[in-house]
C-alpha cells in the first residue's frame, strides 16, 4: 500500500497530516511554524492553472505550498 501525499489530494478533498517524509528535513522547521503537524486537518482549496503552487486550508488559515514541497507530507483521506 502506498502513501498518499498531500500533492495527491483531490480539490477540496480533507485530509489528515500522518508525517513529514524524510524529504521534508531541509524545510521541516518551516513547515512546523506554519502548523504543518502530524494529526491536524488539511484540505485543498485551490490549484494554480498549470498544477503548481497549491493553495490549502490548516488551522482556519490558507498557505500556498509548491506541489514538492506538499509530495513531502504524508497525510491520510477523511471520510465525509
Amino acid at each position: 500500500m502506498s502513501m498518499l501525499t498531500l500533492d495527491k489530494l483531490a480539490f477540496g478533498q480533507e485530509a489528515v497530516i500522518t508525517k513529514l517524509l524524510p524529504a521534508a528535513l531541509p524545510f521541516r522547521r518551516r513547515l512546523l511554524a506554519m502548523g504543518i503537524t502530524p494529526g491536524c486537518k488539511v484540505s485543498v482549496v485551490r490549484v494554480a492553472p498549470l498544477g503548481d503552487p497549491m493553495e490549502i486550508k490548516t488551522r482556519g488559515f490558507l498557505l500556498c505550498l509548491r506541489r514538492s514541497e506538499a509530495a513531502a507530507i504524508g497525510v491520510v483521506g477523511v471520510a465525509e
